[in-house]
């Protein structure tokens, strides 16, 4: 009866404040700058893949629906970030508002959770691909790429509708300074005078629900991949399998950890003072390396971007001729 009466006397906040990062003005000016380019480095890199994929035939398969799914979730989840705080660095106006900050904080899980199931739908896909050559058309037809793709994206929208309400339905009476760059469910609910409880039980729940269980199935796709490797007769044929394997495996590990160590917590109040170098290489250099790390490399699209290149470079001589 005493929480409720506090919270019944407490004002609804309107607004937040994220704090950002302890820098002076002349650093956040050389740190805008930065993320800037870093951010147009990441839209234009997807928005290559995006292209070249849709408009080349050859790359109309299912690794390639993955990897153009993947770009688009880049785009979308370093766009959920890097706005506000680029217009924070620069403006100095540092607020969010309510409705602002629940739609951030909601998308920025919703988007991360779809990707983990995304990249364990790709470990799938190579799965199938190096393991049942003979059966990938039928394993991986088109219409089971779209079912696996809807599913990931339902799949996120559900799993992180319900704590979200549960947040936007919280009394804040404590503060309303984010001590973040973005509106994070860890200092959300530390500026919170309800008992937070149930939430963190939720989130904890959650996400060792989708990390662990994405990590588990990604972990297993790989050992039978690589076992299956380990008998390819050739060792050409061996390292570029290894080599594509490790890399897609190594960004996935890398992803995993930076989550675990966020999200997968009892309480995540006890993880805030560590959370903002982590959520940086999360919103911002996983979107930037992936591109690169997942498709750029690939001798097919480097195959198609150097035809795209040589045929743009005649034309343009046409013209001048």
């Amino acid at each position: 009866i005493g929480q409720w009466r506090m919270e019944n006397h407490t004002s609804a906040v309107e607004e937040f404040i994220l704090l950002g990062f302890p820098i002076q003005q002349e650093t956040e000016i050389l740190l805008s700058v930065v993320l800037l380019y870093l951010y147009l480095l990441t839209l234009f890199s997807n928005m290559v893949i995006l292209c070249i994929v849709y408009a080349d035939g050859r790359l109309h398969t299912p690794m390639y629906f993955f990897l153009c799914n993947l770009s688009a979730l880049d785009l979308f989840f370093t766009s959920v970030t890097v706005p506000k705080m680029l217009q924070n660095l620069l403006s100095g106006d540092k607020s969010i508002s309510f409705a602002g900050c629940m739609a951030q904080s909601y998308f920025y899980f919703f988007l991360g959770t779809v990707e983990f199931f995304l990249l364990t739908s790709m470990s799938y896909d190579r799965y199938a691909a190096i393991c049942s050559p003979l059966h990938y058309p039928i394993l991986m037809n088109s219409r089971v790429c779209v079912q696996m793709m809807m599913a990931c994206w339902l799949g996120g929208f559900l799993s992180i509708l319900f704590p979200t309400i549960m947040i936007s339905r919280l009394s804040y009476c404590r503060s309303n300074v984010i001590d973040h760059f973005f509106c994070d469910s860890g200092p959300l609910l530390e500026l919170s005078c309800t008992d937070t409880h149930l939430i963190e039980l939720i989130d904890f729940m959650l996400s060792s629900l989708v990390i662990l269980c994405s990590l588990t199935l990604t972990v297993i796709s790989y050992v039978f991949i690589i076992s299956t490797i380990l008998r390819i007769p050739t060792s050409t044929g061996r390292n570029k399998a290894f080599s594509t394997c490790a890399t897609l495996l190594t960004l996935f590990l890398m992803s995993c950890s930076i989550s675990i160590f966020m999200y997968v917590t009892p309480s995540q109040k006890s993880t805030l003072e560590m959370r903002k170098i982590p959520a940086v290489l999360s919103s911002i250099v996983n979107p930037l390396l992936s591109p690169f790390i997942y498709t750029l490399r690939n001798d097919m699209v480097k195959k198609v971007l150097r035809e795209t290149f040589s045929h743009s470079k005649a034309l343009m001589f046409q013209r001048e001729v």
